[in-house]
């Protein structure tokens, strides 16, 4: 068989081929390792020197004209195929479409976001710092010495001598009041997680949230600490809700406040029901002292509050431990308007 008649047949063959498998065959059939090219190659030996390179010439043009031909057949073919799919595989788009169940936000979220854009829109700047704290911040630079009694009210989880999981978010006032290096203002809150040893159960967990806040500057009073503080109830919860303020003890703050919230009975002045709701006070000396502010300039408040307990006042939430199981059953009920 000469070269000629290899190519004309290939010609005649690859007319037949439908689909892949056999255009395979084909390319084994002449290019394969006992192929049809394979062969005649072999009948070089018996030409004289003269015709060597004519012929080897003759098989390489042969040889590439086959490659690039079944690679283009192939190519063909993939397309033939994929529309004769479509073609039996056909969509009506007028059909109604299935309706797509869409994730909502935790409402622990939303009321961190809502707190998070009130004070924003007060003039204060978001702060965040490391949720494994040294004992430094978390407890020294907030006038909580070691062997100081009032770290017995946190629980905490040591990882080293030195280090913990911050048991508050107050380190991040401390850490942003010494970046301020003993000036003001300072007007901040500090949202993120923080850790405590405690029993999970409806009202407890190991691991919540704080938003904490701070202000310091000259000239700031116990009135704008109470002022704030209306401000943000009555935003939160309703124009009709009260305060009242108890003392208390923080070691960070002096003179220290717990805050309570009317629930209930507003009109009525001697039946007004009250629920605790967060911790504030007046930033104390020392711990201005220790950030670098002379507290005969300087003066300031903090304030703290958990958003869970929040988010389960204003949502009717009875388990702290709903926020953090992600049932999606949990969550539809609060994202209703993400579906319509």
């Amino acid at each position: 068989m000469t070269l000629e008649n290899i190519k004309k047949e290939y010609i005649e063959k690859v007319k037949s081929v439908v689909d892949e498998k056999e255009l395979y065959e084909l390319r084994v059939k002449f290019l394969g390792k006992k192929g049809k090219l394979t062969e005649i190659m072999k009948e070089a030996k018996n030409l004289s020197p003269e015709e060597r390179p004519a012929f080897g010439k003759t098989i390489n043009e042969i040889k590439n004209y086959i490659n690039d031909h079944i690679e283009e057949t192939k190519q063909i073919l993939i397309n033939k195929a994929i529309e004769a799919k479509l073609s039996k595989e056909t969509i009506d788009v007028t059909l109604p479409s299935k309706k797509v169940t869409l994730g909502g936000m935790n409402p622990l979220n939303k009321v961190i976001e809502e707190i998070e854009e009130l004070f924003i829109s007060m003039g204060y700047s978001v702060a965040e710092g490391p949720e494994v704290e040294t004992d430094k911040f978390n407890f020294e630079m907030l006038n909580l010495p070691k062997d100081h009694p009032a770290r017995d009210m946190q629980d905490s989880f040591y990882i080293t001598e030195e280090l913990l999981m911050r048991t508050q978010t107050s380190p991040v006032q401390a850490r942003e009041m010494l970046k301020a290096q003993g000036r003001g203002p300072i007007k901040i809150i500090c949202p993120g997680k923080v850790f405590r040893r405690d029993n999970d159960d409806a009202t407890h967990s190991h691991q919540f949230t704080q938003i904490e806040g701070l202000v310091v500057d000259k000239n700031i009073t116990f009135s704008d600490l109470k002022g704030t503080l209306e401000y943000l109830i009555k935003s939160l919860f309703g124009e009709n809700k009260k305060i009242r303020l108890r003392p208390s003890f923080f070691p960070f703050t002096e003179p220290s406040v717990e805050v309570d919230i009317s629930w209930g009975n507003e009109d009525d002045e001697e039946n007004i029901k009250w629920l605790e709701i967060l911790g504030a006070g007046m930033v104390h000396p020392n711990v201005l002292k220790m950030a670098g502010f002379d507290p005969e300039e300087y003066s300031g408040f903090a304030f703290g509050m958990g958003p869970e307990r929040i988010a389960m006042l204003k949502y009717g939430i009875s388990d702290i431990r709903s926020f953090y199981t992600n049932d999606v059953r949990f969550l539809e009920q609060f994202n209703n308007d993400r579906n319509d």
